[in-house]
């Protein structure tokens, strides 16, 4: 299994993603993959085309559901940033090997002359506890299979979206993107969120959190969605205080 997504930087010309898509490169625990500006006879898998970036920077290794950076530098501290955080980063400093990530979304950022170079990692198989449901019993607890991080956006996203099934169960409404951004706004952390995050939460949630295959539109994957995560319980109506307050209008 793939347990690490790298979201490659962008390469002018190239085609090897899908239309709409950034390139990625999956890696399987145990697996490899080092990053720099490449050149002749310097191969790296990710290639930062800054000429500030040394030739082979680093190394990232997947291990189970996080990953490891390597900093190659003699001089230069890379800085790995939690998308997810409020500012949250840790530093990785010159020639530190296999520094633990502990990220599920993760922004990788090295000094350079055009200010910084950066590439996306992701750890989709973080696994979390099911605290409200743990069992007392001894021995190693249960975890859930699909493992949903609650104080993420991308969960505020799918509550959002089965919101109005969680209320009314005959409904059949699944709010669109638009909708799922105006509900969401109003928190604090999602005050700059934008409709192509929405979809790309989305994304993220049919492709890699609960690995439903691709849908042939936006609002199949969103219908989908709803009915599979309403069906297993992984958004229940103890989480809808996670969401802002409704207006008088009872808008969702």
């Amino acid at each position: 299994m793939h347990t690490i997504i790298v979201e490659l930087p962008e390469v002018p010309g190239a085609a090897d993603a899908p239309p709409g898509r950034p390139r990625q490169l999956r890696l399987r625990p145990g697996e490899s993959a080092d990053f720099g500006r490449g050149g002749e006879g310097s191969s790296v898998r990710l290639r930062l085309s800054d000429p500030g970036v040394s030739r082979i920077a680093g190394q990232i290794t997947a291990a189970e559901d996080y990953w490891r950076l390597s900093n190659y530098s003699s001089s230069s501290t890379y800085a790995v940033e939690n998308m997810e955080g409020a500012g949250e980063y840790i530093k990785v400093a010159p020639g530190r090997l296999g520094a633990p990530v502990p990220f599920e979304f993760s922004r990788v950022l090295l000094p350079s002359r055009g200010g910084e170079a950066t590439f996306k990692v992701y750890a989709p198989e973080h696994a979390y506890l099911d605290g409200d449901r743990m069992s007392r019993l001894s021995g190693e607890p249960t975890q859930t299979p699909f493992a949903l991080d609650r104080t993420s956006k991308y969960f505020l996203v799918l509550l959002a979206l089965c919101e109005p099934r969680l209320r009314n169960s005959s409904s059949g409404a699944v709010p669109g993107v638009v909708d799922v951004l105006e509900r969401l706004r109003p928190l604090a952390s999602c005050r700059d969120l934008k409709r192509s995050a929405v979809n790309r939460h989305i994304e993220y949630l049919v492709m890699e959190k609960l690995r439903l295959g691709d849908g042939n539109a936006t609002s199949n994957k969103r219908a989908e969605l709803v009915s599979f995560a309403l069906r297993f319980d992984l958004v229940r109506e103890e989480h809808l205080p996670l969401l802002p307050p409704r207006d008088g209008r009872g808008s969702v």
